[in-house]
């Protein structure tokens, strides 16, 4: 990847994921500097110099951070990681109340330090957040988004890959929607390699039957909460997701990536943020690409948009 001269990532938030997601960065080297804030002061202080240490084996990049908001200044990317921690059963939907108001506290600061930045949410539920952002900042939803179903479509192709006895890089498949219950799968424009997902042939010389592709659906869908009953959170992955995703904007890239922006009718739906295949450059969202569903993928589309939709309504939006 190249990365521009000077470019600046901000983390807002030094817990597990966007401490992980600052680790991340500086061993892909995502962005020259990497600015690390969090209210923790001593929290802050704590992982910057830990990572601190180890920049002698990473490169060119660097790592400052701490309490003073004054840290993201000038950042070309900063990614929101801050907000109330999900718990073991709870969903993604139950946390919106409580992370809008800190979007509504933390966001003004931020414009006011890096007014061009790009914005891109990783505190959950990201989809209802980004809809928030977008109307507590008034920016342009190009540049205020979340990472959506980026991580979703991570563990779609792994799980793929596994059955389908295939590195994960060959599988192609996408996850859209909401990044959360109500998420699907494309199997109808789902490959391996150059061949359809039904036609692929398994070690076992079976192929995929419709019930395996809905228990790998599931299995993705519910990977977030068997992380979390085991360990509390998840991390690692998303860090390495959001990282990904820094890179394609730093780098001007015009990757295909399936982040969450505010749609205007797209496949009907206006108002609501939902992941669909997006071209990411250092624009932020510079466009979305029109797919052709089956009927069922229509349906369960519009059932992620109702979903979401809901959950803003409840919310006063």
């Amino acid at each position: 990847m190249s990365v521009r001269a000077n470019s600046k990532l901000a983390i807002v938030g030094a817990g597990s994921v966007g401490a992980s997601l600052a680790y991340a960065a500086l061993i892909r080297g995502s962005a020259r500097q990497v600015a690390l804030y969090d209210i923790d002061a001593k929290r802050a202080a704590a992982e910057v110099l830990d990572l601190a240490h180890g920049t002698q084996f990473i490169g060119s990049s660097t790592i400052t951070g701490g309490d003073d908001i004054a840290v993201v200044a000038d950042a070309d990317v900063i990614v929101i990681t801050a907000g109330a921690k999900q718990l073991p059963g709870q969903t993604r939907l139950e946390l919106a109340g409580t992370n809008i108001g800190i979007l509504e506290q933390v966001l003004p600061k931020l414009m006011e330090h890096a007014p061009n930045a790009v914005y891109m949410l990783v505190t959950n539920p990201c989809d209802v957040l980004t809809v928030a952002a977008q109307r507590i900042t008034g920016l342009p939803s190009s540049r205020v988004f979340s990472s959506g179903t980026v991580l979703d479509t991570s563990r779609l192709r792994w799980l793929l890959g596994e059955r389908a006895g295939v590195s994960t890089s060959a599988v192609h498949a996408l996850i859209v929607g909401e990044h959360g219950d109500s998420e699907l799968p494309l199997w109808s424009s789902a490959t391996i390699g150059p061949v359809p997902i039904t036609d692929w042939i398994l070690p076992d010389g079976t192929r995929f039957t419709e019930q395996q592709l809905d228990e790998i659906a599931v299995d993705v869908r519910t990977a977030a909460y068997r992380v979390i009953e085991g360990k509390g959170a998840t991390n690692y992955a998303i860090g390495i997701s959001g990282a990904r995703i820094v890179e394609a904007i730093l780098g001007d890239e015009n990757a295909i990536l399936p982040v969450s922006t505010v749609l205007d009718g797209y496949l009907g739906v206006s108002g609501v943020a939902l992941s669909v295949p997006s071209i990411v450059n250092r624009h932020g969202v510079s466009s979305i690409i029109d797919v052709a569903l089956s009927e069922r993928e229509q349906r369960e589309f519009a059932h992620s948009a109702d979903t979401v939709r809901e959950a803003l309504a409840s919310l006063g939006f």
